[in-house]
């Protein structure tokens, strides 16, 4: 493990300042007559006057022609004029103006969406199938209260009609990876749940239609709101940890001043630059690639990539790592990586590996899910058939199977180990602690 004594915050906000002209105006679109469009994201606009702060401060910008703020994404989108009387203008003084406002800005990041399509699909089946069960819950009131077989057969009926769509529209999450796994031959953990659901829901049906005493539509409905919040906090903490990596993406520069044999200069994305390549790199500019300074001298914040937080001095033949921040003067570097093979690549990748690596308990606990489908669909055959000869009630050996098959549910074993291994490297890497192997947590614990 590295330790930094920066957090993931502090360095999103010094990078800021780190924008040029250039790579904003690189990372804005075009829309023609000579506008062009910017879409920055403001992590700390909440309420109303934020919006009017944010809008006021742009317009006064006199080469702005419109600002708009979303406050639901946070995000602000700015339309600006290229040129004013023959003058090319200076788009980072759009971030500028924003910083002045009191507010953390950064180039919005099109590869991090700010809005979880499947969160919110998820959490819109925790709504139905909750509403659902708790209507059915009311209705079930009823008939343990001793209601007679006309408004029992009644409220089994009106029941039977909440449960069914509440279960397609719910149970969708778990029914497609189960068809999924079996139209592939295998099995996983939503097919047990898929046919506990199912049969439990076409058991109480029969009862329904038979005039049965009992129906367990509000246990089918009930299982799926339960298991449905126990996925939705899976994906929400794993998409927290993601921030993490996302956070320290926003740090590579999105381009670079490449200066041309013959002298002069463009500014080209930072995909393009090819090792060998002389690039410019100005005060308060992150550095883009891994490479060596050919000439000027400065100092630079290699928190990021040391975990130091004083200035490094640099001058002729030093090497710089990608992520670093140039503080006080000029430099010309001659890259020696290109940008996917620099050092901020390979910190992300690592934070990758980490979370996605297999640690020893992990490994136990895959394996130990990876038995659970045969090893509980088993069971729940045998149980069936034991309840069904031996005591000749093949309703009741149905209804232990299917009880079977929902006690066991092993969601907690399968998630659990891996939830917190993402967790906490997420959580570690925001209190400035980077974790490169998921065994690291395991032997800090020894």
């Amino acid at each position: 493990m590295t330790c930094c004594t920066m957090d993931a915050e502090s360095v999103l906000a010094l990078s800021t300042t780190s924008f040029s002209a250039e790579e904003v105006r690189l990372a804005s679109q075009p829309l023609g007559e000579g506008l062009r469009q910017l879409d920055l994201s403001v992590s700390d606009v909440h309420c109303g006057g934020c919006i009017s702060t944010i809008e006021r401060a742009l317009l006064t910008l006199p080469f702005v022609k419109t600002a708009r703020v979303n406050l639901t994404a946070r995000r602000v989108t700015c339309v600006y004029q290229e040129e004013i009387e023959a003058r090319a203008t200076d788009p980072s003084r759009i971030l500028a103006a924003i910083n002045s406002a009191g507010y953390r800005v950064h180039l919005f990041t099109p590869s991090a969406p700010e809005n979880d399509k499947t969160r919110n699909q998820l959490l819109l089946a925790i709504g139905v199938s909750g509403f659902a069960a708790a209507n059915i819950m009311l209705l079930s009131v009823s008939v343990w209260s001793g209601a007679d077989a006309a408004t029992r057969d009644m409220f089994h009926w009106i029941s039977a009609m909440i449960a069914a769509p509440a279960l397609v529209y719910a149970g969708r999450f778990f029914f497609k990876s189960a068809w999924n796994a079996l139209r592939h031959g295998r099995t996983n953990m939503d097919v047990p749940i898929s046919l506990a659901v199912s049969l439990s829901y076409a058991v109480s049906l029969w009862e329904t239609v038979h005039h049965g005493e009992h129906a367990w539509f509000d246990a089918s409905v009930s299982l799926l709101f339960f298991l449905l919040i126990g996925r939705t906090l899976d994906h929400i903490m794993r998409e927290k940890a993601r921030a993490a990596i996302n956070g320290l993406a926003r740090l590579a520069p999105r381009g670079a001043l490449l200066i041309n044999p013959d002298g002069s200069r463009r500014y080209i994305a930072v995909e393009e630059i090819a090792a060998g390549d002389e690039i410019s790199i100005a005060a308060g500019e992150r550095v883009p690639v891994d490479g060596i300074v050919v000439s000027g001298e400065s100092d630079l914040d290699l928190s990021i990539v040391t975990g130091e937080s004083s200035p490094v001095a640099v001058a002729s033949n030093s090497e710089v790592s990608s992520g670093a921040m140039n503080l006080t003067g000029s430099l010309v570097l001659r890259a020696t990586r290109i940008a996917k093979n620099s050092l901020l690549s390979e910190i992300i990748g690592l934070m990758e590996a980490a979370e996605g690596g297999r640690a020893r308990y992990r490994r136990i606990a895959d394996r130990a899910a990876t038995l659970y489908s045969p090893v509980v669909h088993l069971l729940a055959l045998v149980s069936f058939l034991a309840w069904g000869f031996l005591g000749g009630d093949w309703k009741q050996a149905m209804l232990v199977a299917v009880a079977v098959l929902i006690i066991t549910c092993p969601c907690a074993l399968g998630l659990a180990v891996p939830v917190v291994q993402v967790v906490a490297a997420g959580e570690l890497f925001r209190k400035g602690i980077m974790v490169k192997d998921g065994s690291a947590l395991e032997r800090l614990a020894e």
